[in-house]
């Protein structure tokens, strides 16, 4: 009678040390699934960040193309994706400055980006558009990360 209880109270204990090696398998399991989460979601921002960067880029280049610089001077585009406030969105800030002869460049000559006038009339207009797009960092919405793109285009 004595060796069918001892059989009974090792399977109990066997089960027991099974089920805490089980436990921390999924502990350590959902340990690392976390850490691949946060990571992918970072990698995401970033990632949309550069793309971010990149649009603007253009857009800056199409709004110089089409813009009348004898009128006035486009230095600036600015915009918002999403909500900033609450750490789920982007803010983009774009800041154009022209090289070239003032024959070419009109009313934009206080943005150059060299102190050295360009006096030949052949050189052809060209700016210099620097991109700044700012997030939140998902881990720590005081933190902000900014992602620069600096571009230098021929019009």
């Amino acid at each position: 009678m004595k060796q069918v209880n001892n059989k009974k109270a090792f399977s109990m204990l066997t089960a027991i040390v099974i089920i805490v090696l089980m436990s921390s398998v999924a502990v350590f399991v959902m340990n690392i699934s976390g850490k691949i989460v946060k990571s992918t979601t970072a990698q995401y921002q970033n990632e949309q960040a550069e793309l971010y960067a990149k649009s603007y880029t253009e857009y800056a280049i199409l709004a110089v193309t089409g813009n009348d610089r004898a009128t006035k001077c486009l230095s600036t585009i600015n915009g918002t994706i999403g909500t900033p406030s609450s750490g789920n969105g982007y803010v983009i800030q774009t800041e154009i400055a022209y090289i070239g002869p003032s024959s070419v460049i009109g009313n934009c000559a206080g943005t150059r980006k060299l102190s050295t006038n360009v006096t030949s009339v052949e050189t052809p207009l060209t700016v210099v558009i620097d991109v700044y797009v700012k997030y939140r960092d998902p881990d720590n919405t005081a933190q902000r990360r900014i992602v620069h793109r600096r571009s230098i285009q021929k019009i």
